[in-house]
């Protein structure tokens, strides 16, 4: 049904458009009398796989990456769908309203997404604030956070912490978003002196606080294996509790779509199918050269069972979607179980 009929109507509205019709019908959905059971329907099947990972137990091991709820308004629409784990944001202290549009963009060809989306969301009180609403059977949730674009590199550290205190009793563990190709400057941070200055301030704040938080970092698939190196090194050294491999592409390599088409969008990240192997042998290498205990989660091009197992047999624990959940439509976490 969703991709004869719902994907195909989606798709006459612009990308961003279409996902905020999608999604407040999901939550329209939702307050109907028999609303989760319909969402449930829709996932299609019993999602109980469960492991566990930074001490906390995940129902299965297909979560939502981050960006696709910022501001937590979808949370549990997306939980009735059978994600045993959603991370939102990219959160930043203050309110942005990111790029201008339009900012996202489809490559129907290669089943991929661009985006520039620039940390559009309304600010971490807003998220803390809807988290709370929230009932108690909620799903594991993940806050990844970020900086606001006018705040300098130099005092990056701040904005992470701030981050991190005002949404640490709302989520279950942090991802620290050093790694989109969106705010001019941010991936400078993964270098290994600002890189050891964010993660330190962060978890000096957590190693004080009575019930401390995992933590986790999101990186690149376009670093040098030297930056890797390195990364792995200060998470080993500021004892993180895993890596994210990966976010977006800033690489064009072996697309369908025309290099005019590709010209008229411009810049952005690249996620979707295009990123599937590049993904995979981020997290191949990084598995081979990370501590055994440091939780690894796979995420980029991700569209079908076999590509999840690929992830998860290259050393994932977990595996995050994104833009195969818009082409694929909202059974997708079941067909990849």
């Amino acid at each position: 049904m969703y991709k004869q009929i719902i994907k195909p109507l989606l798709f006459n509205f612009s990308t961003e458009e279409a996902h905020g019709i999608a999604m407040k019908g999901a939550n329209f959905c939702l307050k109907l009398p028999f609303g989760k059971n319909l969402l449930r329907s829709i996932a299609g099947k019993n999602f109980d796989q469960e492991s566990t990972h930074f001490g906390l137990n995940f129902k299965n091991r297909v979560g939502l990456a981050a960006g696709f709820d910022k501001d937590g308004n979808y949370i549990e629409s997306l939980q009735q769908l059978g994600f045993g784990h959603i991370e939102v944001g990219t959160v930043t202290p203050r309110p942005q309203s990111g790029n201008p549009k339009p900012r996202l963009f489809r490559l129907k060809e290669d089943n991929a997404l661009i985006n520039r989306m620039g940390f559009n969301n309304k600010g971490v009180h807003n998220l803390a604030e809807n988290i709370r609403q929230l009932p108690e059977d909620r799903p594991i949730l993940g806050g990844n956070i970020g900086k606001n674009k006018d705040t300098p590199n130099e005092d990056a550290w701040k904005d992470y912490v701030y981050c991190f205190k005002h949404l640490h009793e709302q989520v279950d563990y942090f991802t620290i978003n050093l790694s989109s190709p969106n705010t001019p400057g941010l991936r400078a941070l993964q270098e290994k002196e600002p890189l050891i200055k964010i993660i330190s301030s962060v978890q000096e704040i957590n190693a004080g606080l009575a019930k401390p938080k995992p933590i986790l970092l999101k990186i690149s698939p376009d670093n040098e294996r030297s930056v890797y190196d390195d990364i792995i090194e200060v998470a080993t050294a500021c004892k993180l509790d895993g890596l994210i491999a990966t976010n977006t592409t800033i690489d064009r390599q072996g697309l369908k779509a025309s290099s005019d088409f590709l010209e008229v969008i411009g810049a952005g990240g690249l996620s979707g199918q295009p990123l599937a192997n590049k993904s995979i042998e981020v997290v191949k290498y990084l598995r081979a050269n990370m501590p055994a205990g440091m939780t690894l989660i796979g995420v980029g091009g991700i569209s079908n069972k076999e590509q999840a197992e690929a992830m998860m047999a290259s050393g994932a624990d977990l595996v995050q979607l994104y833009t195969s959940f818009i082409y694929e439509g909202p059974g997708i976490v079941g067909r990849l179980m």
